[in-house]
């Protein structure tokens, strides 16, 4: 009886931790200060056109997605973007979880919402215009529970990297701008940092867009061995351990629909500082 009493406690306990670390894996947004909609109305049926296109994504191999259905006020705008190192099948899995959660579970009959999944993709929708848009809000940040023992040491090799993989990332195409790498830090740790804006983005708005949350890095994380700051256009992570694949690939062609060999787009590199 002691021992089944035991069993019973620990499947409990196991279900508890599943339980937390699957709602830890999602956060998001409910805009519920932008209006809802009803169930049988225009924007409804739009936001069904937007749902179903998402949820049959397969052969986009860069990651990105938008659309819109409807017209004034009915209009639904709607953004899906993938890590920069995820494969397609894993991007296309996170979209169409995301899509499900934040549409029939999280945020139902909202006119505006926005979720993401861990760190590996980001789905948004609106009735606004948010196609080429900066925005910084709203916005979420986490950092690893411990401490480095050089802060000074440490933040400033990690800003020196992150400026360099900005300049990397904002250098991409509409395709995807995004770049992740390493720098050697105090006390031979190693520094691994990944940086991504949507990719709709100029230049000039990836930039700022990244800029605007490097200087949250004293607030959120200055002194922690990992943080991050994500919003809906652009984040930045960084780890002491390698948290994403070293190699992005992309199709030569900007196309979605054309399937061609593939090459190395972007590339986990060092910097010496």
């Amino acid at each position: 009886m002691e021992c089944y009493s035991a069993l019973l406690i620990l499947a409990f306990l196991l279900s508890s931790i599943s339980s937390i670390s699957s709602q830890d894996a999602i956060t998001h947004f409910c805009l519920y200060e932008k209006g809802n909609y009803t169930a049988n109305d225009n924007y409804s049926a739009n936001l069904n056109l937007i749902v179903s296109s998402f949820s049959s994504v397969s052969k986009n191999d860069y990651g990105f997605y938008n659309m819109s259905v409807g017209q004034h006020s009915d209009r639904v705008n709607a953004i899906a973007l993938c890590r920069g190192d995820k494969r397609p099948d894993e991007c296309n899995t996170c979209i169409r979880t995301a899509v499900k959660n934040i549409t029939v579970d999280l945020c139902p009959n909202l006119k505006e919402a926005i979720i993401w999944r861990i760190d590996n993709c980001m789905v948004r929708y609106s009735n606004r215009e948010i196609f080429g848009a900066m925005e910084t809000d709203p916005s979420f940040s986490a950092n690893h529970p411990n401490n480095v023992t050089d802060v000074e040491g440490f933040n400033k090799i990690l800003r020196s990297l992150l400026d360099s993989l900005k300049t990397t990332a904002i250098s991409g195409d509409f395709r995807r701008k995004y770049a992740a790498g390493n720098a050697t830090g105090p006390n031979f740790l190693t520094i691994y940092a990944q940086v991504q804006c949507t990719p709709d983005l100029s230049e000039l708005e990836c930039d700022d867009c990244l800029v605007n949350y490097f200087e949250g890095l004293p607030g959120c994380c200055g002194s922690k061995q990992g943080g991050k700051i994500v919003g809906p256009s652009c984040y930045f992570r960084f780890e002491i351990y390698r948290f994403y694949e070293p190699e992005v690939y992309l199709s030569k062609t900007g196309s979605p629909n054309i399937s061609t060999k593939n090459t190395t787009i972007s590339k986990e590199f060092s910097v010496n500082l």
